[in-house]
């Protein structure tokens, strides 16, 4: 899990599987987590006309600031990673000291953050259907965000810097 989150540079060990490349897999993977997986155990997503209008902007406040407060904290944490990249005394404890310190932070964001103002009064089924068929459709939206990327990656290959240098 700590490479899955943290380590960006895990997704060029492997070869490439078609246009999905593993840096296109590996990205995608990371922030459909963070973007989307981790805010939506807090504040899971609701069929059209659930809750009081007069609250929208609330609630919609709420689920941006803590899917800004999930980006920020793996965007803080990279920062940490690559400054301590090549001290290879810390390498093992950073590989489960990030995704601890990630973890600590969301779960305090977590507790930290209002509960949603507005109770749910649709049958379950209903809106379990909408949350599943929400979670797949995002997750189709982060794979085609890996494919397409993965395919510019690879096409243009941004990280040969001998290309660029000569261009």
């Amino acid at each position: 899990m700590a490479e899955i989150l943290i380590d960006p540079k895990n997704d060029t060990q492997h070869g490439t599987r078609g246009a999905v490349t593993s840096r296109g897999r590996g990205t995608m993977l990371r922030w459909f987590i963070v973007l989307f997986l981790v805010p939506s155990l807090k504040y899971p997503a609701n069929p059209p006309g659930v809750g009081d209008p007069k609250t929208i902007y609330l609630r919609e406040g709420l689920y941006v600031g803590f899917i800004l407060s999930s980006g920020f904290t793996v965007l803080g944490l990279a920062f940490v990673y690559r400054k301590f990249e090549n001290n290879n005394s810390l390498w093992s404890k950073k590989k489960l000291t990030l995704p601890l310190i990630y973890a600590i932070v969301m779960v305090i964001a977590y507790v930290s953050f209002p509960p949603n103002p507005d109770k749910v009064t649709i049958p379950m089924d209903l809106l379990t259907s909408f949350r599943i068929a929400g979670t797949f459709t995002i997750g189709i939206f982060w794979w085609l965000m890996a494919v397409i990327l993965g395919t510019f990656w690879d096409k243009l290959k941004p990280n040969e810097t001998s290309k660029i240098a000569s261009v």
